[in-house]
């Protein structure tokens, strides 16, 4: 079962994530980081800068990959997931750019850009924590439903849903793209540590359906129902359909002090 804490609000689950993460990083300066784009996840990086200038951790040899990338959009376009990252974590957290990978979403080499990236992370020893987001429609990377629970980071084609809400970052939908590159459900669910996190009520319905639903293709977020160490933080709102929620939050307030997320 999936260690499910709900916090206040978002900067509370930021500052959680990051302290896992940091702790991480202070025991293994050369970790291997799941990088997830998106609203979510931003909480989580900006505690991180905070966290690694107050603690002086040296993150200079910290690795990372990225699930995700947008096929055929440059890299340099400022909504590709390359250029995303860079912003968003490389730069702010004083990371080291060429440790840090995408998926190779440029259309020359795409057929075999997904095994590329498959092997470049084994070849890493597997990412140590991946930090998740879980779309509306319950799809995390750009697994849409449908996805297979065995597969590996390949070309997807988008949703029409997926790209009505990444329009908010185009000009207008038609400028996003149709297809994606994205790290597959079983590679995410290869890595070590699993830090899911959803706000907000529009969350509600898919996280209850990942953590306590059926495992289903349908909800490809249930696959985290597969993996030995998974920690959701979320705040009230998406934990508002949550079955078994009072058993949550007495299980984490009785939680062992020697546990960590």
């Amino acid at each position: 079962m999936a260690e499910i804490v709900v916090v206040r609000d978002q900067d509370a689950a930021g500052e959680l994530a990051a302290g896992s993460i940091l702790d991480l990083i202070a025991a293994k300066p050369d970790a291997v980081l799941g990088l997830a784009t998106g609203s979510t996840p931003l909480v989580v990086y900006r505690a991180l800068e905070r966290g690694i200038r107050e603690r002086g951790i040296d993150v200079s040899h910290v690795r990372g990959y990225a699930l995700d990338e947008y096929v055929g959009l440059p890299a340099d376009h400022p909504e590709s997931y390359r250029a995303v990252i860079t912003r968003e974590v490389v730069e702010p957290l004083g990371l080291t750019p060429s440790l840090i990978h995408v998926p190779n979403g440029s259309l020359e080499g795409i057929e075999h850009a997904g095994a590329d990236y498959e092997k470049a992370i084994a070849q890493s020893g597997g990412v140590d924590v991946q930090l998740l987001g879980i779309g509306t429609d319950g799809h995390i990377g750009f697994n849409e439903p449908g996805s297979s629970f065995a597969s590996v980071t390949r070309v997807k084609t988008l949703t029409e849903q997926t790209r009505k809400d990444n329009a908010r970052f185009f000009a207008s939908e038609d400028d996003v793209p149709m297809h994606c590159i994205t790290q597959g459900l079983s590679t995410i669910l290869k890595a070590r540590h699993l830090l899911l996190l959803a706000f907000g009520e529009g969350k509600a319905e898919a996280l209850a359906g990942a953590v306590e639903g059926p495992v289903s293709a349908s909800n490809p977020g249930s696959a985290v129902q597969l993996h030995p160490h998974v920690t959701v933080l979320v705040d009230e709102a998406a934990a508002s359909r949550l079955r078994n929620l009072d058993y949550y939050r007495y299980a984490y307030a009785n939680k062992p002090a020697w546990q960590t997320l």
